[in-house]
């Protein structure tokens, strides 16, 4: 290991951003969850005016410093999935906000200018034109989809993709595949196949962060199984520089870290080892609760360090 923690803590952002793009990292999925609960704590004063405006832009505020502080540390390619129809299960109410927020991505100064500040292409997937085609949603939001993609075209410092109704690529990745057959006379290989899908050719996917329940989604054709995967106990919009530094640091140095030799491994530390794993034979990683009153799943504490085991990062 060629850096411990704390110095990568207090490095200035561009040599962050220097170690980030060395080790190749470049595609980040964030599916920014919990903002209601986040909005619900910090913003009690603005839920006495018009709750949906409050919270759309309160939101949307969060979600922008989100975006710049992954573009700042070096990440140059994000992939946020925003709208799944399970949410439709929340109730017309919630729809209009849901769509009242999908059209602010495309339309509000807020958003365009960032775009413009940050060079960032902006592009959509997802099946939301089949999904909003018969509704009247339509023309308000695949529209304007399309215009913000166009509007954004020529940026080409970050990008950014919305997934709109993406939780399952299937029948759209096959319907693709049909036309192209049909254009071309074969089918076509992965590359085509990931720029079909998201209009243009994404890497493969370096990390994951999410949130609430360990599980991953919406990173079709992109997901390799290298990905490392990281889930923060409080919602999303609470992620800042040192918590960002921390899954990094892990994602650069610590996973990246070669299998030890274990026929180097002395008596005393295959001692200690077995300890550890004998202490949390009964302990996974992703076993949780029901809080008492508010009913959210929380993570339980899954890990205890014996007696002379590496000590746990500050």
């Amino acid at each position: 290991m060629s850096m411990d923690l704390e110095t990568f803590r207090s490095l200035p952002t561009a040599d962050v951003v220097q170690l980030v793009r060395a080790g190749g990292t470049r595609v980040c999925v964030f599916p920014i969850n919990g903002t209601r609960r986040w909005f619900m704590m910090e913003h009690l004063s603005e839920q006495e005016k018009d709750f949906a405006s409050a919270y759309l832009d309160a939101s949307g505020r969060g979600h922008l410093e989100l975006y710049q502080l992954l573009f700042d540390h070096g990440l140059d390619t994000l992939l946020t999935p925003v709208f799944g129809p399970d949410l439709l299960k929340r109730g017309v109410g919630y729809m209009r906000v849901v769509v009242e927020g999908l059209s602010r991505l495309a339309t509000h100064p807020d958003f365009l200018n960032f775009y413009e500040a940050y060079g960032v292409r902006v592009r959509f997937y997802g099946d939301y034109r089949k999904f909003f085609g018969s509704t009247a949603y339509a023309s308000c939001l695949v529209d304007l989809f399309d215009e913000v993609t166009a509007r954004t075209a020529m940026h080409d410092r970050h990008r950014l993709f919305f997934g709109v109704c993406a939780q399952d690529a299937t029948e759209t990745v096959a319907e693709q595949v049909v036309r192209y057959y049909a254009e071309h006379g074969h089918v076509p290989d992965k590359r085509t196949l990931i720029e079909l899908y998201y209009g243009e050719y994404v890497e493969p996917v370096d990390l994951f962060i999410g949130f609430d329940k360990p599980s991953v989604f919406d990173m079709h054709l992109v997901a390799t199984g290298n990905e490392d995967l990281y889930f923060t106990v409080s919602p999303s919009l609470y992620l800042n520089k040192r918590q960002l530094r921390d899954i990094l640091y892990d994602h650069l140095y610590t996973r990246r870290e070669q299998a030890p030799d274990y026929s180097a491994i002395g008596a005393n530390d295959w001692a200690l080892i077995r300890e550890f794993y004998q202490a949390n034979r009964e302990r996974t990683l992703g076993v949780g609760a029901r809080q008492k009153n508010g009913g959210f799943w929380y993570p339980l504490p899954q890990v205890e360090l014996p007696p002379g085991f590496v000590e746990p990062r500050s």
